[in-house]
C-alpha cells in the first residue's frame, strides 16, 4: 500500500465499484497489471535511494503526481465534493496515517530487499484486524485467526530471522535487517488503522475524493519533513532521475486505470490478486538490482503472500 499500497488501491477500488461483476479475463489481466506496476514503483524507488534521493522527497512526488492525476479526474468526470462534517474530522486523519505509512515503507525499501520490505508490509491484514477489535469491538474472523500463524510463519522463513541462510546467527541478521523490518511492521500497523478507520468512519466517500485528499495530505505532511531536514535530496546519478520518474510514473498510472479502466472491466469486490506485488517485486529486484534471496526465503514469501490471498479470496 500500502500501501504498497497495492492494498490501499484494492481498498478504494472495492468502495469504487457500485454493481461488481464477476472477474473477466481482461479484468483479472488488468489487477496484475496493476500489481506489477506497484511491485515496479518500490524497485524505481530503492534505485531512487541508491543514487541520492531521500524517503520524503520520493514520497511528495509520488503523492503530489498521483493526487494530480486524481485530480484531474475528478474535473473531467464531474465528481460531486460532499463532505459532511465526520468526513471533515475524518479524513485529515487518514491522510495522516497514509503519510505515516508512505514515508514507512519507503523507508523498509531503502533498508531491506524491496520483496522483503513488502512481505513484512503484508502483515496487515493481522493489524486491521487488531485495531478493529480494539477500536470498534469487531471480533476477528474465524479465517484470519486461521491464516495469522500461517503468514508469521512465512514472514520468519522470509526475513531468515535465525540467520540460518545468510550464516550471520539471529544477532547478526536482526543487526542488518531490523531497521528496515520495523519500518515495514509500522507500515503495516499504520495502514491497517488506516482501512479500519476509512471504512467506518469514510466509507461513503467517493473513492477518487477520498483518495486524492488523503495523497494530498500525505505528501504536504513529507513536503513538511523535506522542509524540516532542510529541503529536497534529489538524485546524484541520471538513473537515479530515472527511478524517480518511473516511481511517480506508475505509481500515478496504476491509480488512473484503477478509477478509468476497471469500473468499465466489472471486478469483484475485494480484488486480492493485486496482492501478488511483492512476487513481482522479487522477480523485478532481482533481474534490475541484483537482489537475491535464498531459496528457504522465497519459500516464506510465498506461503506470505499465498495466506494474504487466500484471506483476499474467501468467500464471505
Amino acid at each position: 500500500m500500502h500501501a504498497s499500497f497495492v492494498l490501499h488501491a484494492a481498498t478504494q477500488l472495492r468502495h469504487t465499484m457500485t454493481h461488481p461483476r464477476a472477474l473477466s479475463g481482461a479484468a483479472f489481466a488488468t489487477l496484475l497489471l496493476i500489481a506489477l506496476m506497484m511491485g515496479a514503483n518500490h524497485v524505481a524507488a530503492r534505485l531512487a535511494f541508491n543514487h541520492g534521493t531521500d524517503v520524503a522527497t520520493a514520497v511528495v512526488f509520488r503523492s503530489g503526481v498521483t493526487a494530480l492525476v486524481l485530480a484531474v479526474i475528478i474535473l473531467v468526470q464531474r465528481v460531486p465534493l460532499r463532505f459532511t462534517q465526520r468526513h471533515k474530522r475524518m479524513l485529515p486523519v487518514i491522510g495522516l496515517l497514509v503519510g505515516v505509512q508512505s514515508l514507512c515503507i519507503y523507508s523498509s525499501v531503502a533498508r531491506l530487499p524491496v520483496a522483503l520490505a513488502l512481505l513484512a508490509f503484508n502483515t496487515y491484514p493481522i493489524w486491521t484486524a487488531l485495531w478493529a477489535l480494539v477500536i470498534y469491538r469487531q471480533r476477528p474472523e474465524r479465517s484470519l485467526l486461521l491464516a495469522m500463524p500461517v503468514i508469521l510463519f512465512g514472514l520468519a522463513l522470509a526475513l531468515d530471522v535465525l540467520g540460518a541462510a545468510s550464516g550471520l546467527g539471529a544477532s547478526g541478521q536482526w543487526a542488518r535487517i531490523g531497521a528496515g523490518v520495523a519500518f515495514a511492521i509500522a507500515a503495516a500497523a499504520t495502514f491497517g488503522l488506516a482501512l479500519v478507520v476509512t471504512q467506518h468512519e469514510a466509507a461513503d466517500v467517493d473513492g477518487r475524493v477520498r483518495t486524492a485528499t488523503t495523497l494530498s495530505l500525505a505528501g504536504l505532511m513529507a513536503l513538511a519533513m523535506v522542509g524540516a531536514q532542510g529541503g529536497f535530496h534529489f538524485p546524484q546519478a541520471a538513473m537515479g532521475w530515472w527511478g524517480l520518474a518511473a516511481l511517480s510514473l506508475l505509481y500515478g498510472t496504476a491509480f488512473t486505470i484503477m478509477f478509468t479502466l476497471l469500473p468499465k472491466l466489472g471486478v469483484v469486490g475485494n480484488s486480492a490478486i493485486m496482492n501478488v506485488e511483492p512476487v513481482f517485486a522479487l522477480a523485478l529486484a532481482w533481474l534490475l538490482l541484483g537482489q537475491t534471496i535464498a531459496p528457504v526465503q522465497v519459500a516464506g514469501a510465498l506461503l506470505v503472500v499465498g495466506a494474504v490471498l487466500a484471506l483476499g479470496l474467501r468467500k464471505r
